[in-house]
C-alpha cells in the first residue's frame, strides 16, 4: 500500500508528548517574554494544533524577527541544494522556547569580567582565554617490589 505524503506524515514519534507530559499546555508558557532578537527552539508541542510548525522546523533554532499576542516570527536557514535560504516561520507561543545554545557563552563573558576586575585590583595581568586539554605529565612506573608480569591469552575451548 502507497505511503501518504500529508503535511504531518512520518510524525507520530516526533510529535509525541514526553514521559508525565500529556495534557493541555502549562499556563506558564504564555507567560514567557520573547522579544526581537532572541535565539529560540522550535519544538511542536501537539497539544495546540493551530500555529504548528511544519515537520522540518521541528529541533531548529531561529532568531526571533516579528512578536504578536499569540505568536512570534521566527528566521531559520534551511538547506536547499547548495545554499542556505532565509525562511520566516510564523508559530504560536507553545512551540518555542527559549534556547541555551548561548548560556556556556554569557557565562564564559561575566566570569572573565569578575576576573578581569579582581586582577585590575590586584595590578596583575591575568590571561582570560580558553586553554584547551593539556596533555598529561609523564610517570616512571617502578620495577621495585613490582615485578613485570607476561600475560598470554587464553586459548578458546567450546564445551558442546
Amino acid at each position: 500500500m502507497p505511503h501518504s505524503f500529508g503535511y504531518r506524515a512520518r510524525t507520530r514519534d516526533m510529535f509525541k508528548r514526553g514521559f508525565k507530559e500529556h495534557g493541555p499546555v502549562k499556563l506558564s508558557t504564555y507567560l514567557i517574554n520573547y522579544r526581537v532578537g532572541d535565539i529560540v527552539d522550535i519544538k511542536a508541542n501537539a497539544a495546540q494544533q493551530k500555529g504548528m510548525p511544519h515537520k522540518y522546523y521541528h529541533g531548529r533554532t531561529g532568531i526571533v524577527y516579528n512578536v504578536t499576542q499569540h505568536a512570534v516570527g521566527v528566521i531559520v536557514y534551511k538547506v536547499v541544494g547548495n545554499r542556505y535560504i532565509e525562511k520566516r516561520v510564523n508559530l504560536r507561543v507553545e512551540h518555542v522556547k527559549h534556547s541555551k545554545c548561548r548560556q556556556e557563552f554569557l557565562d564564559r563573558v561575566k566570569r572573565n569580567h569578575e576576573a578581569h576586575v579582581a586582577a585590575k585590583e590586584k595590578g596583575e595581568r591575568v590571561s582570560l582565554k580558553r586553554v584547551h586539554a593539556l596533555p598529561r605529565e609523564a610517570r616512571t612506573v617502578s620495577v621495585v617490589d613490582n615485578a613485570p608480569q607476561t600475560m598470554t591469552p587464553v586459548p578458546y575451548e567450546t564445551t558442546i
